[in-house]
Order: C-alpha cells, then sequence, then structure tokens
C-alpha cells in the first residue's frame, strides 16, 4: 500500500499550490483529483476561462461600438467557435503548467474520487479500480460546487450554471441569470457583450452584497447604462423548462421567459463522498469544516483549506491558506491575514476592494475618514478613453491607518494590489500619498484619492 507523508485531496488553486508548496518543503507528496485536467474549478471552468471569454468579448464589444478613438471597423462579426478555442486554449495552457510544476516538484498524482477510511488511510477509486493509500498528514482541498435554489430545475440545458454558460454553441437572444453576484454578473456582461439581452434577478436590495455599498450603486448604474437589466430584491421562487425556453417565477406574480436561464446564487462547499464521517469530521450547518488556527480539523493530522472551510471563496484565499497550512506542518507557523486578501469583479469597469467596507465600519463603531477620486480626472484613464468610476479610501480618524480601499474603474484588478500590500504593511493614507506613482498611470488615482482622505487631492 502507497504511504505519502502529505496526501492533498483537490489539485484546484488551493490544493495544487499545498502539494507544490510541501514538495518544496521536503515532503513527499501525493494529490488526488478526480478530473483528468488539473487545476480544478478555477482553472478548468472558472476563473481562467471566464476571464478568457471576458476579454475577448470586450474587445468585440469595443469594437461594435467603435471605442478605439481614430480606428474605424467595418463588417465586425462574431466568431464564436474561436472565441471558445481561444477559451479552450487558455485553459489548456494553465492545466497543463499544473501538470508540468507536478512533475517539477516530484508530487505523485492519482486519478480519482478520494474518501477517508480511517484517519490515516483513504481510498481512491479511480478509472483503474480502487487504490488505498497511507498518509502521516492528509490536507482536505476539494472546494466548493453550485448551490441549488429550492424550485430551480436546473436541466444543464435550457437552465444552467456556471459550467455551461462558459461553453455555449451559440448566442442565446435572451438570458435570465438568477443572482447579482461576481459570478452572475462577469457571465451575464460576457453574454450581453455578444449580443443577448440578459435580465439580472438579485434577492438582496442590490447587486455586490458583500462590497462596499457607495461601490455597488455606482456598477448598477454603469451596468444598466450597458444594456444589462438588474432587477433587485427579487426572490426566485420557480425555474423550469417550458416549450423550449427557460421559465422563472419570483415571488408577487412576476414571470421572466428566456433562451438560457443561468442559476449564479451562490456556492457551497464540495465535501460530496468523502467520508467525513468515517473519521469524525462534521461539517457546519453550512456545509463548511470547521478548523482551528492551523487549519487542523477535529482530527489533528487532518487539514482543510479554501473553498470548504470558513472565508470568501476565492481561488488566492485558497493559494494563501494551502501555503500557511503546509508552512505551519514543517515550520510551525503559517498565517494569512484575511482581512487583506482583495475582490475583483471583471467585468467592464473592473470592481476591486480589499479591507472594510463603509458599511462594515458604521456598523462596528469605528471612527473613520472618506478620501475619493474619480477617474475621469486621471490623466491616464483619460487616453484610455474609460473615465468611469472612482477610488475610494476608508482611513481610521485617529491613527490614519488604511481600513478599507475599494475601486469602480480601469484595470481595477491590478489596482488594488498596492492598496493589499499597504494594508499589510499597516501604512497610513498619508503614506500612501506621499510614495511618488509614475505619471501618467492609473496608480495615480489612487495616489489621490488617499491625499483625500488625510488632506486634499491636487487634480480635483
Amino acid at each position: 500500500m502507497p504511504k505519502h507523508q502529505l496526501v492533498v485531496i483537490g489539485a484546484g488553486p488551493g490544493g495544487y499550490v499545498a502539494a507544490i508548496k510541501a514538495a518544496q518543503l521536503g515532503l513527499e507528496v501525493a494529490c488526488v483529483e478526480k478530473e483528468q485536467a488539473l487545476g480544478g474549478t478555477c482553472l478548468r471552468v472558472g476563473c481562467i476561462p471566464s476571464k478568457a471569454l471576458l476579454e475577448a468579448s470586450e474587445k468585440f464589444y469595443q469594437a461594435k461600438k467603435g471605442a478605439m478613438v481614430g480606428v474605424r471597423f467595418q463588417d465586425v462579426s462574431l466568431d464564436l467557435a474561436a472565441m471558445m478555442a481561444h477559451k479552450d486554449k487558455v485553459v489548456q495552457a494553465n492545466t497543463d503548467g499544473v501538470s508540468f510544476l507536478f512533475k517539477k516538484n516530484k508530487v505523485t498524482r492519482y486519478l480519482g474520487h478520494a474518501r477517508f477510511v480511517s484517519v490515516n488511510k483513504l481510498v481512491v477509486d479511480g478509472p483503474q479500480g480502487q487504490t488505498e493509500l497511507e498518509f502521516e498528514r492528509c490536507i482536505i482541498a476539494t472546494g466548493s460546487k453550485v448551490a441549488m435554489l429550492k424550485g430551480v430545475e436546473v436541466d444543464y440545458r435550457t437552465i444552467i450554471t456556471s459550467d455551461e454558460a462558459i461553453a455555449l454553441e451559440q448566442v442565446p437572444e435572451t438570458m435570465v441569470v438568477i443572482g447579482g453576484g461576481v459570478i452572475g454578473l462577469e457571465l451575464g456582461s460576457v453574454w450581453s457583450r455578444l449580443g443577448s439581452k440578459v435580465t439580472v434577478l438579485e434577492y438582496l436590495p442590490r447587486i455586490l452584497g458583500g462590497m462596499d455599498g457607495e461601490i455597488s450603486r455606482a456598477a448598477e448604474k454603469v451596468f444598466k447604462k450597458q444594456g444589462l437589466d438588474i432587477r433587485t430584491s427579487q426572490k426566485v421562487t420557480r425555474a423550469y423548462v417550458k416549450d423550449g425556453k427557460g421559465v422563472v417565477e419570483v415571488e408577487g406574480g412576476e414571470t421572466f421567459t428566456a433562451d438560457k436561464v443561468l442559476l449564479a446564487a451562490s456556492r457551497v462547499p464540495n465535501t460530496d463522498g468523502l467520508g467525513l464521517e468515517a473519521v469524525g469530521i462534521t461539517p457546519d450547518s453550512r456545509g463548511r469544516i470547521p478548523v482551528n488556527e492551523h487549519f487542523q480539523t477535529s482530527v489533528p493530522n487532518i487539514y482543510a483549506i479554501g473553498d470548504v472551510i470558513p472565508g470568501p471563496m476565492l481561488a488566492h484565499k485558497a493559494e494563501e491558506d494551502g501555503i500557511a497550512a503546509v508552512e505551519g506542518m514543517v515550520t510551525g507557523w503559517g498565517h494569512v491575514d484575511y482581512n487583506t486578501v482583495p475582490n475583483v469583479v471583471y467585468t467592464h469597469p473592473e470592481i476591486a476592494s480589499v479591507g472594510q467596507t463603509e458599511e462594515e465600519l458604521k456598523e462596528a463603531g469605528i471612527p473613520y475618514k472618506k478620501g475619493s477620486f474619480p477617474f475621469q480626472a486621471n490623466g491616464r484613464a483619460r487616453a484610455m478613453g474609460d473615465t468611469e468610476g472612482f477610488v475610494k479610501v476608508l482611513t481610521h480618524a485617529q491613527t490614519d491607518r488604511v481600513l478599507g480601499v475599494h475601486i469602480i474603474g480601469p484595470r481595477a484588478g491590478d489596482l488594488i494590489a498596492e492598496a493589499a500590500t499597504a494594508m499589510t504593511f499597516k501604512a497610513s493614507s498619508e503614506d500612501i500619498g506621499r510614495v511618488s506613482h509614475a505619471h501618467p498611470t492609473l496608480a495615480e488615482a489612487l495616489k489621490e484619492a488617499a491625499m483625500a482622505a488625510y488632506d486634499k487631492p491636487i487634480h480635483i
């Protein structure tokens, strides 16, 4: 029976990073993954393919609208098959890259579904039958899956999930998206740009419920201007297929009919069939596996990271969990500061945030100051013809320490890295404001917003 110092269950961003880091630190490591391609949901059917489609669809949208100043286009048409082929090529490059890294770092790979039979043994049900593995330690990194919604009859053809929404063979004339969060808005934007009439139904009073309210409200205005029909405070009670169309019923009696209905309400931890009961691990009421500060479950040699434990369901958060868990095993110390984990929505304009929102600061009774700066006053944004949005910096009223940064605007997903770095090192807004930023750059908008928090900006 094969025996490994560490077995990682799941080869998504959390799992494969943990496996590689453990191998780099000298452990003998194996990774069990049920899918042939490595990389998990993020690389195969989530983050990577959706971003490939977002980038491609934005280029198509700009060409159709003549957004490129001084460039004339004629007979702009969509080749959806070529766009999907580009997406598939990007996905394969990333999954092949993980496979290469496993070989480079001598991580043993097992293909199949893992389940525990004891606190030191698991069984892998694979295409060639069963394989028993012994381990000294194990990390559960099985990620998350689409949360089904009561009354929504998903058939994966007309009423679909995000997995199917990244692989449609033709542009639907109409689409209803159930859920105004990150996934729903990103994929809704893709198909809207390609010509679909998209309606977004959100249960909460506003879209992007976990983000700063001012940013959320600004985003809703922008998306509506782009053509998305956004309906908030909509409780979906039923969705079904009738005469080849998707029918969505909401509380209050209104009914929506569309060629495709995308269920993008939320995600839940994926722990199906792991045999947790065999080792005495009990998930909480939301299906998450409880862990301590070292990522240990109730069984000390079994750890859990990423989407299966409490915290934001983000690929980069899972990566940090994996590294911290492994470092804790080997060196005795590992840590993740969840307050500096950024969140990004890759629509256009992009939306990014890190730290506390204005609503959270008010609720906690924390005295704060706010500084903001519009991209309309930024030279680089003007040159790009991309001036929608603003940067918002929140600081402690007494200490000036940066508590949160929220951005809606061009390349917000890249700009947020500076804010996360500043917060990691406990910077003040004055620290950011006194750093020389190259001109002309979009990053100057962050500098000016920081200056607005502790003093006054220059360019407005």
